[in-house]
């Protein structure tokens, strides 16, 4: 009798963020408008540093590179949802669902080590300037990019493959907008253990991992800002590194609350809501946080776009 409840599923039904009708046309506006801008915001990042010359540098390297993350980790999960809502068709292919789950894990890992690297690359700047060309040379930075690619890929494809295992007898509903661990472990009516096992050692790796190099990263250049003389420089610095930690909080505190409690712990409607934040919210205000607040990256987007203004001054 077991065999034949252990039927295989074929599709899921991701439920989305709401399940009132009414509700959907407004969830579509909004999301359409925020994708739009999360994409092009980080697509005028990408082409603002690779036209200028100036910004040919290890900060900006990485500034690129994690555009490129936060525009592929929005893509794998919302322009699902918009069609789902616009079609009001709920069903996602069992291959199709695993295979949106390994790239969504692979751009947010992603996320989390570039955030890391960026907070290193500062450390060295700031810290030890006079050794920055060769800590943080081409090909290092190349080394760390290749580092990053490789260790966010093992640990997708390795809860991809755990997943694949599982039989799924619980119904086919996911209550989420997108294919996740968690919810897809809730329906599972196989053993999950070693897949929770792995779901909690690599997420605090991943996610404690480059957090701590990030604190430890900032300990450090807070020290060494405090030790300024000009007032206004180490005004203009901590207002930086304030909103480096303000956006490195919002992506990690809501994916440290997500990953790595128990399943059993989890409330579908404040994951869903937190999974906004880090998935659509954090990837659009990363252009505007990283970049647009710094002269020499507002300076090559007015070049790229053809805006000239009439002062030097910065906003």
């Amino acid at each position: 009798m077991d065999r034949i409840n252990q039927s295989s599923v074929i599709e899921f039904l991701l439920l989305g963020l709401s399940e009132r009708p009414e509700q959907q046309p407004l969830l579509f506006g909004i999301f359409v408008g925020m994708y739009l801008v999360t994409v092009m915001g980080n697509l005028l990042i990408i082409l603002a540093i690779g036209f200028d010359p100036h910004l040919h540098t290890p900060m900006y390297f990485f500034l690129a590179n994690l555009s490129f993350a936060d525009a592929c980790f929005s893509s794998t999960t919302v322009p699902k949802m918009l069609v789902n809502i616009q079609t009001q068709r709920q069903t996602i292919p069992y291959g199709g669902c695993l295979a949106q789950m390994h790239f969504f894990m692979t751009f947010g890992a992603l996320d989390d080590f570039l955030l890391g690297v960026m907070a290193y690359d500062r450390y060295v700047a700031i810290c030890r300037p006079l050794h920055y060309s060769t800590l943080m040379s081409p090909l290092v930075c190349v080394l760390l990019l290749a580092a990053c690619w490789v260790l966010t890929n093992l640990a997708a494809l390795l809860h991809t493959l755990l997943m694949a295992r599982l039989s799924f007898c619980a119904g086919n509903s996911i209550h989420h907008f997108f294919c996740d661990v968690v919810p897809l472990l809730q329906l599972s009516c196989s053993d999950t253990s070693t897949n929770q096992t792995a779901l909690f050692t690599v997420g605090s790796m991943i996610l404690t991992g480059p957090l701590s190099l990030i604190i430890l990263s900032y300990a450090h250049i807070i020290s060494t800002i405090l030790r300024v003389p000009s007032a206004s420089g180490r005004q203009k610095a901590f207002s930086t590194c304030g909103s480096h930690l303000t956006v490195v909080f919002l992506f990690y505190g809501t994916a440290i609350g997500v990953y790595l409690f128990p399943p059993s712990s989890h409330s579908g409607g404040k994951d869903r809501v937190a999974a906004v934040f880090y998935t659509v919210v954090t990837p659009m205000l990363n252009p505007f946080i990283y970049s647009l607040r710094n002269n020499d990256m507002k300076n090559a987007l007015q070049k790229l776009l053809g805006v000239h203004t009439f002062s030097s001054q910065g906003l």
